[in-house]
């Protein structure tokens, strides 16, 4: 006996007309006309020797043989998706200077890049680790082809996802008993520095800034040492640390947006995929 051989052509539509329940529909979607997704549908059909679709006059409806055949269709047009984006992957070369600070290179870029670093064998990644704002000039400049920044004046790009920041304190030392309170602060013009500043503000405690820093690491070890406590970004708030808040007298923080902002004068088909896999990674939307 001879087995019918699937067409994926004949699948897609098919596909198509059974998510939406109209060879109308179906029609726009696979870019065909209705007489066309017509007849793929009989020669699908036909090549079964089983129906589909019941047709009624105005609507379809699947049948036995369609349910049973749709999850298999998709899983096939699935995997031919796959087989041609690993194929696709392979002809991208080429250069991305992504830009992004240390907190998010820490806390959100490593499997993000390990992945992408997989698919894209010939894509050189050249990472410029510096705070958002002195990001900004290198964007303007063309230095960099992307910028995984926090969202500011003159940064404004794709939200990514809008992330929670959190007072942060070692527990051995409890800096946070401390009056006045030390602050372990960004340096300026820095938008965390500014929404911490906010919140103290808004905070019944006065309180003093101790250290100002460009740098996660230099934050952090002021914290660990009990020299202060700081607000940092969720993400990159190492769990060890003991978090505060309004039993400590403490206001809560605005989060952060990240954004993604493209180069706009070194588009490439890399720095497009390296994007896209950024957003696919760490949108707020997964």
């Amino acid at each position: 006996m001879k087995l019918p051989e699937l067409n994926l052509g004949q699948l897609r539509t098919f596909v198509a007309a059974a998510e939406r329940m109209s060879f109308v529909s179906a029609a726009e979607t696979v870019h065909r006309s209705q007489a066309a997704v017509s007849m793929q549908i009989s020669k699908l059909e036909a090549s079964l020797d089983q129906p589909l679709f019941e047709r009624h006059t105005r609507r379809i409806a699947l049948t036995l043989a369609g349910e049973t055949l749709l999850p298999y269709a998709r899983q096939l047009l699935q995997i031919e998706h796959a087989a041609l984006s690993a194929l696709r992957t392979q002809e991208v070369v080429g250069k991305v200077v992504l830009g992004a600070p240390d907190d998010y290179v820490l806390s959100l870029l490593p499997p993000v890049l390990e992945r992408f670093a997989m698919r894209f064998a010939k894509v050189e990644i050249e990472l410029v680790c510096l705070q958002s704002i002195l990001l900004k000039p290198l964007l303007k400049k063309g230095a960099i082809d992307l910028a995984f920044v926090t969202r500011g004046e003159g940064l404004d790009g794709t939200l990514i996802r809008r992330e929670p920041m959190v007072w942060v304190g070692a527990e051995k030392h409890a800096a946070w008993k401390k009056n006045p309170l030390p602050i372990a602060l960004y340096e300026k013009g820095c938008v965390a520095r500014e929404q911490t500043l906010a919140a103290l503000e808004k905070s019944a405690r006065p309180y003093c800034a101790t250290y100002s820093s460009p740098s996660l690491l230099g934050i952090l070890a002021m914290v660990e040492a009990g020299l202060a406590i700081a607000a940092l970004a969720e993400c990159s708030a190492p769990a060890h640390l003991v978090r505060l808040g309004k039993a400590d007298g403490l206001k809560s923080i605005e989060p952060l947006d990240i954004v993604l902002i493209k180069g706009r004068k070194n588009s490439s088909p890399a720095a497009e995929c390296l994007a896209n896999e950024i957003m696919q990674a760490l949108s707020s939307k997964n």
